[in-house]
């Protein structure tokens, strides 16, 4: 007897509406639905009429501990510099009680949209220390049977700035932080960074995330030196980078050449275009460079390249809803991927991309993975990404952890 059965499921990875059985949170039934073939019973049945069945979304690089900050902000912010700065005096007000209840307020919100694994990058530094990640790896504890939070500790303020956060980030992967974190435009001296993140991340067995290349200026090309450190500590397929908007600016021939580079190191890309569009693009000669990371170009070279909402709401980022669905769009638009595939892959670099670029071993539309599920207003992928259709039901590892009910109606005068 199944817990739970889902029949007459679409979804892109099947060309046929399939059947989909939970029992014990785990995936162990899949089949090509067909009325006249017996199924499994259940102790619950839900018949989706050909709705979309996802996998849990997965919400690839976000800020938690700075999220929700605009009515904290009496200027406006509109470089990166800037907001740095806006968000290091921020920071000084900062509690663990401030960072648990902004925290939860963008998870619930991610939650309710389908998100089911998340990572988060925390900020350690001489002002705000190890509160963030303390209060984070709390929330990870308080909500596993919610979501899967994956903690980066990040240095906002770079490593050799002064003193302490060298031995922060230590401290924090100790506490039992997931991921090591990095941002190459903040230290002096490039090749140092790089090697102290990589260092430690081998000396503990974790992978990598680094803020790389923030500009549209072609000649800040760190990447490169990431590159060569994920060859020569052997990390393959274990680092990630964020942002790479400089690359959107190189010709495209070099661009090339840098994105197969890339893909041979197995480097997943994080494009983060809240934050990027409204940040790049706002001096030089160019009247229109929004300096974003060429998405398909880096595709096209075998670069696994996936999103993230980076910001909600703060001196980086004053949009952002939690749904990494928006972001979908918003590349859609802006990287020219309208057609029924872009839709397609679209979606899969929130899903099962996603999850390989987190390195999530239990994931997916198949026998044995977590039932991390989502049950879309939607009969197909590409009106799911235009519309951000509803996500009608949520599931983790097979329980109910999130529920949208939706009634419209409009009125014609028919006078």
């Amino acid at each position: 007897m199944l817990d739970l059965l889902f029949t007459q499921c679409s979804n892109p990875d099947y060309p046929t509406l399939v059947d989909v059985g939970v029992l014990g949170g785990v995936i162990v039934y899949l089949a090509e639905h067909a009325a006249s073939i017996e199924v499994p019973e259940a102790n619950e049945t839900i018949d989706l009429q050909g709705k979309v069945l996802l996998t849990g979304l997965v919400e690839s690089h976000i800020h938690l501990d700075k999220a929700l900050l605009l009515d904290r902000i009496s200027d406006d912010v509109t470089t990166l510099r800037g907001a740095i700065a806006k968000s290091g005096e921020l920071k000084r007000s900062f509690t663990a009680e401030d960072i648990m209840k902004r925290s939860m307020r963008v998870i619930g919100e991610a939650v309710i949209r389908g998100v089911t694994h998340m990572r988060c990058h925390v900020e350690v530094d001489p002002v705000i220390g190890l509160i963030g990640i303390e209060t984070t790896i709390a929330l990870k504890k308080r909500l596993k049977n919610v979501i899967d939070l994956q903690i980066v500790v990040f240095p906002q303020e770079g490593l050799f700035m002064d003193d302490v956060t060298q031995g922060l980030m230590e401290q924090a992967v100790t506490m039992g932080a997931d991921v090591v974190g990095g941002i190459t435009y903040v230290d002096r001296c490039l090749e140092d960074h790089v090697d102290f993140v990589f260092r430690l991340a081998e000396n503990h067995g974790l992978p990598l995330d680094l803020h790389v290349d923030f500009s549209d200026r072609p000649e800040q090309l760190a990447i490169l030196e990431v590159v060569k450190a994920a060859e020569k500590y052997n990390m393959r397929n274990r680092v990630s980078v964020g942002h790479l908007t400089s690359l959107g600016s190189v010709p495209r021939v070099r661009a090339e050449a840098i994105a197969n580079a890339i893909a041979n190191a197995g480097i997943h890309v994080m494009c983060l275009p809240t934050t990027d569009l409204f940040l790049n693009g706002r001096g030089g000669s160019l009247v229109a460079g929004r300096g974003l990371t060429p998405v398909q170009l880096l595709l096209e070279q075998g670069v696994n390249v996936v999103y993230g909402s980076n910001n909600i709401q703060n001196a980086f980022t004053p949009f952002g809803t939690a749904d990494p669905l928006d972001v979908g769009l918003l590349i859609a638009q802006t990287a020219h991927m309208g057609s029924k595939k872009d839709a397609q892959v679209l979606v899969e670099m929130a899903t099962k991309r996603a999850a390989i670029a987190l390195g999530l071993e239990r994931y997916g539309l198949r026998i044995g993975a977590d039932a991390d599920l989502v049950v879309c207003r939607a009969n197909d992928v590409r009106s799911l990404l235009y519309r951000r259709s509803e996500r009608e039901r949520v599931y983790k590892r097979g329980k109910l952890v999130a529920e949208t009910a939706v009634s419209s109606r409009w009125y014609a005068d028919e006078s």
